[in-house]
């Protein structure tokens, strides 16, 4: 049994079992990838894959037991790595974030800012991208951090912490009819037109589930990943935008008016989440800690390794 044999394993399952794709990531011949596995099987005395002809299928029942014990042995082989990297080159690196455009944007800059004049020898990369696609990256360890509203707080095999509470907000052009109700309500907001953001965006979720409470169905018109992208539409006059309140600057948006979203929307809140079991580097527990200074080295590493029993 070698490392290679159980990256082989590993990737089969995440490339759904297509041995050209698993090559291709390994860097091998395809015929180098079927005697591997053919090798591991006769080593361990049972099959792993289901077949059909030459094609897998998916996992035998043995396969299936085994794949926890691969996903560990690479992560603590990957562990051990990033340990030796951490005393060996302390302040260098590579850090790897994945998060959302709305994030990327307006939450995060000061952070990177900071980070970046703390660890300047550290390449900082940061993905953007839907709250699913993160925790597919989280949990294939293509990053190390990821942030988003949704997606990162019930999800096996990830722990997450808040980051920060933020709400919506709705945003109009000067001199809309709603710049002159004295008190916003979800009835009068459901008379008009809505832009806002895609399904499983920056709260769009919320945003739902108030119309829905009130037994009411929007108008939803458009719909945008981008802050930016809506509040051009509601420039036009084709909306009401709903957007993340941080995401509206006076001096740039010139011609359109703020209303507060208190009452209308609950509160959301961003979080931050980790493989379990990844080991973080200390710039990496800095950036985490520049994001909510209460998530100290200590209360990360508790979660990421929790004691035995616990």
């Amino acid at each position: 049994m070698n490392l290679q044999q159980l990256r082989i394993v590993r990737e089969t399952v995440r490339r759904n079992y297509n041995l050209t794709e698993v090559a291709g990531t390994l860097f091998t011949a395809q015929s180098g990838v079927s005697k591997h596995i053919k090798e591991l099987e006769d080593e361990l005395g049972v099959e792993l894959f289901v077949r059909r002809g030459k094609r897998l299928l998916g996992l035998t029942e043995p396969g299936k037991e085994l794949l926890p014990f691969v996903e560990r042995v690479l992560l603590e082989i990957h562990n051990i790595k990033r340990l030796g990297e951490q005393f060996a080159q302390k302040d260098r690196g590579h850090l790897a974030v994945a998060t959302t455009h709305t994030q990327a944007r307006y939450a995060l800059p000061p952070v990177v800012s900071r980070f970046k004049q703390t660890f300047p020898k550290v390449h900082l990369e940061l993905h953007q991208g839907s709250p699913r696609e993160i925790v597919t990256m989280l949990r294939d360890g293509e990053v190390d951090i990821g942030i988003a509203t949704e997606a990162l707080g019930d999800e096996e095999g990830l722990v997450s912490f808040p980051y920060y509470q933020w709400q919506h907000a709705l945003v109009v052009p000067e001199g809309h009819p709603l710049t002159r109700e004295p008190r916003l309500t979800i009835q009068t907001l459901a008379e008009y037109p809505i832009i806002t953001y895609n399904e499983g965006y920056t709260g769009r979720a919320r945003i739902d589930a108030a119309f829905a409470d009130a037994g009411l169905t929007p108008d939803i018109v458009m719909s945008a990943l981008d802050a930016d992208v809506i509040k051009s539409y509601v420039e036009l006059g084709l909306g009401v935008g709903i957007i993340a309140a941080m995401a509206f600057h006076p001096q740039r948006d010139a011609g359109l008016t703020l209303l507060d979203g208190k009452g209308l929307f609950e509160l959301n809140t961003t979080r931050i989440a980790l493989r379990r079991g990844h080991y973080l580097r200390g710039y990496a527990l800095r950036f985490i800690e520049y994001c909510a200074p209460e998530l100290t080295e200590a209360k990360v590493k508790a979660a990421l390794f929790p004691a035995v029993g616990d």
